[in-house]
């Protein structure tokens, strides 16, 4: 008997977990962006993952009710959701990750998760530094910025993170703003109906450590690019110039679709497999009693 199931709302994703994120944090807008993403969509519950890593925004992990939640190791979350996202491709998948854990961290996942192409959303909760561990630099602090770890300002020279993403021939890359709750909604949704990887940096404030990316500093500088006359975001050469370039204005928006994207990871996976059940059908079938043994 098939039975018609409601069409989910926020309520869906609602825990009564206290959030204790620092006041006028960027977490909160994107916490509240997902959920309506989802519910938009009219994703049940039971059909989402959201993967966090560590550091503040990773504690959304029980501020989001309802779904499948996930808080993993410190720039480590790419390949439990990538894992995740291939065993079971009927569900959605969105990671999320600091910009010190991403671009400091694990790095070599991101690069691998852009190259493989994987059916899952990717949010960077890109503010400028590792806010978990009070005011450290990240490997995107800008240059001369006073941190708690860096007094003098970073030694190194900061990654440009889209001139990397885009050096990989990314499918889905969209950039948005932690204070524009609508927008930021938008493009996760496109990101979820995309079929491929969706890489998403989410530029938020930081009102305890990072005193110069303040909501009044991005507001001066950000520009829609979808108000752009002629903004083709499916022009490459284009949409990394105008992603790469944040000397005076920086871009949001749906920066970069690929007009044919290449197939996914698991588009890719099984013809060579020469299967059409999904890979958790087929561990359904085994018999794995011997192996808990082992682990109980």
């Amino acid at each position: 008997m098939n039975l018609e199931l409601r069409k989910p709302t926020m309520k869906d994703y609602y825990t009564p977990t206290e959030c204790t994120w620092c006041d006028g944090c960027g977490d909160y807008g994107i916490w509240s962006a997902i959920r309506l993403a989802c519910t938009e969509l009219e994703y049940q519950p039971h059909d989402v993952l959201l993967a966090f890593d560590i550091g503040c925004h990773g504690n959304m992990s029980d501020k989001i009710g309802g779904c499948y939640r996930v808080h993993g190791l410190h720039g480590r979350i790419l390949p439990f959701a990538a894992g995740a996202a291939i065993a079971n491709p009927k569900v959605h998948v969105l990671a999320a990750g600091g910009d010190g854990a991403t671009f400091s961290e694990g790095v070599n996942h991101l690069v691998h998760a852009v190259r493989s192409n994987y059916p899952m959303v990717f949010v960077l909760h890109n503010n400028g530094n590792y806010g978990l561990t009070i005011g450290q630099a990240s490997a995107l602090t800008p240059q001369g910025m006073v941190m708690n770890s860096s007094p003098n300002g970073i030694p190194e020279a900061t990654i440009n993170s889209m001139d990397l993403v885009f050096s990989l021939a990314p499918t889905f890359v969209a950039r948005g703003v932690s204070y524009d709750i609508p927008h930021m909604t938008a493009l996760l949704k496109e990101g979820f109906k995309h079929k491929g990887f969706a890489y998403i940096d989410i530029l938020q404030a930081c009102p305890t450590f990072n005193k110069q990316m303040t909501n009044k500093w991005l507001r001066e500088r950000v520009y829609k690019v979808e108000e752009t006359a002629g903004y083709d975001p499916t022009n490459f050469e284009k949409a990394r110039k105008v992603a790469v370039d944040t000397s005076e204005k920086i871009a949001i928006g749906l920066l970069y679709t690929a007009k044919d994207p290449r197939p996914n990871f698991y588009e890719n996976l099984v013809p060579r497999k020469g299967k059409t059940t999904t890979i958790v059908e087929e561990v359904g079938k085994q018999d794995v009693t011997e192996l808990m043994k082992e682990f109980m």
